[in-house]
C-alpha cells in the first residue's frame, strides 16, 4: 500500500477552506498552520522525553500527539465557532466531539488502518491500541480532578503515561499545547504582543508525581508565565473574537445561514442535508466550508430563494453592518436570559420592534468562574520529582481575584434607527437596573479631543512657519 501524506487525507483537506479563528482572519495559511501545529504537539512530548527517558515515551507516543492534535478540529464548521455557537445554538456536540466523529469517518473512509501500521503504529492493539489514543486525545473527556483520580478512566494508554493526555487538550486547567499554538498565531498575524513565552514553558516542564499520578509540572517561578497565557487569551477575546464590532459581523452572517437554511442543499452518505443538519452526516460535513458565504451571496450561483440571506451579506461586504448602541456590565448571577429580553424592551420605544438584536458576551480565563491556576501542579528547583499546587498566600496580590464578566450588547439592525432616543432609552434602562451604561458617546468624546489637539497642532506649526519667513 502506497503511503500518502497525513495533509492529503481527504478530510483534512477540509481544513483548508476553514477559518480557524472566525473572522479575524481570512487569508489562507494551511500550509503553514499545518506544519506549525504538528511541530507544537510534538515539541512538547519530545522535550519530556529527552529530559526524562525513564518516562518511556516511544515515537509511537509523539505520533499519535501529533496526529491527535492536528485532526482534533476537524470538526469546525464555516467560520469555525459562529457556525457551533450562534448559529447551531442547541447543537448535539461540541466541535472536540464533532472532530471525533470526523476523525473516524476519514479512517473508515480512506482505509487508514492498514496505513497505520505501515508508520508504526498499531490500531489494533489491545493494551496500547494506537486509534483508540488518538481519538480520546481528540475527544478530550471533560473530567474533574476527582473522577481522574478515582480510576483511570482511558484505553489507548495505560494509566503510566497519563501525563500525554494532557498535551493536546487539557481540560484540567486549559493548559495545552493547543492553547500554544492559536495564541503564538494569533497574536502575531493581529500584531498583538503576547508576554507568554511557550517555550519557555515547554523548556521547564516536567513530569511529576501527583497523588500516584504522572502530571506535567511547571516550575514554581513560572506561575507568572502561565497568569500571562490566561491574560493574552483574555486580550486576543476582547480586542479581536469577541470585539464589538467582529460580533456585529458575526450576529449578520448567522442571521443570513438562517435565512438561507432552508434553501441549500448538501449531498451526503444519507442524502442530501440543510445547512443546519449537515453536521448529522460527516461526508456532507465534509463539504461544508466557509464559501457556503460565497454561494450565497453571488446571485449567478444562487437561488432567488436566498435573497434576504444575500441582502445580509451584501451589507457586511459594503461594511453597511448592524449599529452598536451601547453595552454594560451585568451580574453572572443574574437570569441571563430575562435581562436580555428586558433590555430589547427598554429600547423598543426609539426603535421598531424586530430591529433590535441583544446579544451576551462573556470575558473569562477559559475556566469560567474558576483560578485555571487552581488545577495547576508545579515542582521546585529543590524537589523536581515532586508535584504540588501553589497556594493563594503564595501567589503574587496583583493577580486577578475575578476570573469571569459578562456583558449584554445591544445592536440596531437599521443604522439610519440609531439615534439618541435609542441610546437614551438604553441608558435609562442600565440606570434603571444599576448597571453602568458604556455607550459610544465616551469614544466620541475621546476622538474629539484627539481632533482638537491635532487640529491646535497644525495652527502652531503654521504660525511658526510664518513667523520664520
Amino acid at each position: 500500500m502506497e503511503k500518502k501524506e497525513i495533509k492529503d487525507w481527504g478530510e483534512t483537506e477540509m481544513l483548508e477552506f476553514l477559518k480557524k479563528d472566525g473572522l479575524e482572519e481570512w487569508k489562507k495559511r494551511f500550509q503553514g498552520w499545518f506544519l506549525g501545529l504538528i511541530c507544537n504537539f510534538g515539541e512538547l512530548a519530545r522535550a519530556l522525553s529527552s529530559k526524562q527517558p525513564e518516562l518511556g515515551i516511544n515515537k509511537r507516543d509523539i505520533l499519535c500527539v501529533e496526529i491527535a492534535g492536528l485532526c482534533h478540529d476537524l470538526g469546525h464548521g464555516p467560520f469555525s465557532h459562529l457556525y457551533d455557537g450562534i448559529f447551531i445554538p442547541k447543537a448535539y456536540a461540541k466541535h472536540e466531539d464533532a472532530s471525533l466523529l470526523m476523525f473516524d469517518h476519514l479512517v473508515k473512509d480512506n482505509g487508514l488502518k492498514p496505513l497505520m501500521k505501515l508508520y508504526g503504529l498499531d490500531p489494533y492493539g489491545n493494551e496500547e491500541n494506537d486509534l483508540k489514543f488518538i481519538t480520546e486525545m481528540i475527544q478530550g473527556k471533560p473530567l474533574t480532578e476527582a473522577q481522574v483520580e478515582a480510576s483511570w478512566p482511558y484505553e489507548g494508554r495505560k494509566e503510566e503515561k497519563s501525563f500525554l493526555y494532557e498535551i493536546v487538550a487539557n481540560k484540567l486547567n486549559g493548559i495545552d499545547v493547543d492553547k500554544f499554538d492559536y495564541l503564538a498565531r494569533d497574536a502575531y498575524h493581529l500584531g498583538m504582543q503576547s508576554n507568554f513565552d511557550h517555550k519557555r514553558f515547554i523548556m521547564l516542564a516536567r513530569v511529576c508525581e501527583v497523588n500516584g499520578r504522572k502530571r506535567i509540572c511547571s516550575r514554581d517561578k513560572e506561575v507568572g508565565n502561565l497568569y500571562d497565557m490566561f491574560h493574552t487569551r483574555n486580550c486576543l477575546h476582547r480586542r479581536v473574537c469577541q470585539h464589538k464590532t467582529h460580533k456585529s459581523i458575526e450576529i449578520m452572517i448567522s442571521e443570513a445561514f438562517l435565512e438561507a437554511d432552508e434553501h441549500i442543499e448538501i449531498e451526503g452518505s444519507g442524502g442530501k442535508f440543510k445547512l443546519s443538519e449537515a453536521k448529522d452526516d460527516m461526508e456532507a460535513y465534509t463539504k461544508l466550508t466557509d464559501q457556503v458565504f460565497e454561494t450565497i451571496l453571488h446571485p449567478w450561483s444562487s437561488s432567488p430563494k436566498l435573497e434576504k440571506a444575500r441582502k445580509i451579506l451584501e451589507r457586511i461586504v459594503s461594511r453597511n453592518l448592524y449599529k452598536f448602541v451601547g453595552e454594560t456590565k451585568v451580574c453572572s448571577k443574574q437570569e441571563i436570559k430575562h435581562l436580555k429580553a428586558e433590555a430589547a424592551h427598554a429600547i423598543k420605544d426609539g426603535n421598531e420592534a424586530g430591529n433590535s438584536e441583544v446579544t451576551l458576551v462573556t470575558f473569562d480565563y477559559g475556566k469560567k468562574d474558576e483560578d485555571p491556576i487552581k488545577n495547576t501542579y508545579f515542582y521546585s528547583k529543590d524537589e523536581p520529582t515532586k508535584g504540588f499546587k501553589i497556594s493563594d498566600n503564595q501567589k503574587s496580590k496583583l493577580i486577578p481575584t475575578t476570573f469571569s464578566e459578562k456583558i449584554i450588547r445591544v445592536y440596531c439592525k437599521n443604522a439610519e434607527k440609531v439615534n439618541k432616543d435609542v441610546r437614551d432609552a438604553f441608558k435609562d434602562w442600565c440606570k434603571e437596573k444599576k448597571y453602568l451604561a458604556e455607550p459610544q458617546v465616551i469614544f466620541r468624546y475621546s476622538m474629539l479631543k484627539v481632533q482638537c489637539v491635532s487640529i491646535l497642532w497644525y495652527l502652531v506649526m503654521r504660525l511658526q512657519s510664518a513667523t520664520n519667513s
